[in-house]
């Protein structure tokens, strides 16, 4: 592996799938400045082994962003090293080792992490694996990240993995879970995030519906807290942006999405979401839900 100065700056976005991650790594990847690398913790199963396709629509070992950045870190992608990095994942990246997250490993994890983030050659890296235990990995072993937590409506989320959705890359449909899962693992996965300010992460905390609300403030108020330059009109007006093209690694269909969207909330978990459902939903979420102000029927 090539080793080289750690110039990137990394922002990582977590939170709970399907809490509105693609849709702000798609906002802030139009920055200037910044390149948004798609969810990272799955590049090398999707990417380097099956071969999937980029946010750019070109299949991952044919897209010449990829392939740049491999040969920069890595002197090219390759399948061990790409089972390499999950035989670490599995020993290292785990969420009950938050509390005690040294590992013999982790040095050799954190190190590959680097290398990438680097070879990407640009100033800003959006990294949006959600994994809270990752973003710990990378904070223990020194790395310095700027964390945007990103929380939504459980009932919205739950209501979400509930759904059928058919992945792009093969029409296969996406995983589903039931209300409880969705439940606890968005208490999970908040609550780890929520030790990160202990272990030194500097954590943002931003709510899904405050960014579909106020698209342009928001993004503005973010680029300001980490630094970076602010949004450009033409690229954003009111709740309508123009996304131009990614080279996201990983993530939901939008990461596709090409042109004009509109940013609306969604809030079809308020007639669609079974109200048996709900009250699984309520009682497995409290009081995380109403700390991040989930509190009536559609906060």
């Amino acid at each position: 592996m090539n080793d080289r100065a750690i110039t990137a700056r990394v922002i990582y976005l977590g939170g709970l799938g399907r809490s509105g991650t693609t849709l702000l790594e798609r906002l802030l990847g139009e920055l200037p400045g910044v390149v948004a690398l798609g969810e990272v913790t799955h590049l090398w199963e999707r990417g380097v082994i099956s071969e999937e396709l980029c946010g750019c629509g070109v299949a991952f070992p044919a897209c010449a962003f990829w392939r740049q950045v491999g040969e920069r870190a890595f002197g090219g992608w390759t399948r061990p090293l790409a089972e390499r990095v999950l035989e670490l994942r599995r020993r290292v990246d785990r969420t009950r080792r938050i509390g005690r997250i040294a590992h013999p490993d982790l040095a050799e994890y954190a190190r590959i992490h680097r290398l990438l983030y680097d070879a990407v050659d640009a100033p800003v890296v959006i990294d949006s694996s959600k994994h809270a235990s990752l973003a710990c990995c990378l904070l223990a072993s020194g790395m310095d990240l700027r964390i945007i937590h990103v929380v939504r409506d459980p009932r919205a989320v739950a209501h979400s993995w509930g759904r059928t959705v058919r992945r792009p890359e093969d029409g296969r449909p996406m995983t589903r879970w039931g209300p409880a899962r969705t439940a606890i693992h968005w208490t999970a996965q908040n609550a780890a995030i929520e030790l990160l300010h202990g272990r030194g992460g500097r954590v943002i905390r931003i709510r899904y519906e405050d960014l579909v609300a106020a698209p342009e403030d928001m993004l503005v108020a973010l680029a300001r807290l980490l630094g970076l330059a602010e949004p450009e009109r033409p690229f954003l007006d009111g709740r309508t942006a123009w996304l131009g093209p990614s080279h996201t690694a990983s993530g939901n269909p939008m990461r596709f999405h090409l042109g004009r969207v509109e940013l609306r909330r969604d809030d079809s978990w308020v007639s669609g979401l079974p109200r048996r459902d709900r009250r699984v939903v309520d009682a497995l979420t409290w009081p995380l839900r109403a700390r991040y102000g989930y509190r009536g029927a559609a906060a």
